[in-house]
């Protein structure tokens, strides 16, 4: 677990880099003239942005694939519970990271994107594992789903910490604490289900 961690810091680190190196146009010189770094609305810097528009995406991910599992019939009532729970969580904290965005004057989606992170190192599913979650069913289906997401919020604590780490912004930095926090928490849980499939 520890590696897709450490391959994550390193790539998100290398976007932050690069595109904090683009925005200073590769001169410290003009690091003043950086038009975010005097919007004294909020403080932020590159990182709290590049939290918002990643994990935009990715929390939309995780509704997706708690709503696919609650539109099945034959599903533990333990995994609809944690299915529920993750998707009652992380609706609000997309409305939260959208509204941030808008108020830093910063697009939704970044250049780099999530597509830019490869190896699914960001806990990202592909198409084919979306494909695979929705034509399953009954216990199939429970696994699948508790095992993706638990890749899924791996992730997504990693993505947190970052923020953690080098992130300006209170309010954003706060969120991630508590991304760090409940999603820990819930990969525990989902692993104790596993376990009783």
């Amino acid at each position: 677990m520890l590696k897709p961690r450490t391959f994550l810091y390193a790539a998100v680190a290398l976007a932050a880099t690069l595109t904090l190196s683009s925005c200073a146009g590769g001169s410290p010189a003009t690091d003043s003239a950086n038009p975010s770094a005097s919007q004294t609305t909020a403080a932020f810097n590159s990182a709290d942005v590049t939290f918002a528009q990643m994990m935009i995406p990715h929390h939309e991910q995780a509704v997706q694939m708690s709503d696919d599992l609650l539109a099945k019939d034959g599903i533990e009532q333990s995994v609809i519970d944690i299915a529920t729970e993750i998707k009652a969580a992380q609706e609000p904290e997309i409305a939260q990271l959208k509204d941030w965005l808008a108020a830093w004057g910063e697009d939704e989606s970044s250049m780099s994107g999530m597509d830019g992170m490869g190896g699914g190192s960001d806990g990202m599913m592909s198409d084919n594992d979306m494909m695979a979650l929705q034509d399953a069913s009954g216990v199939e289906a429970s696994t699948l789903f508790l095992e993706q997401m638990t890749v899924h919020h791996e992730g997504a604590v990693a993505m947190a910490q970052l923020e953690i780490d080098d992130g300006e912004n209170a309010d954003a930095q706060a969120m991630a604490a508590t991304i760090v926090k409940t999603q820990t928490a819930e990969i525990a849980v989902m692993a104790e289900l596993l376990a009783s499939l």
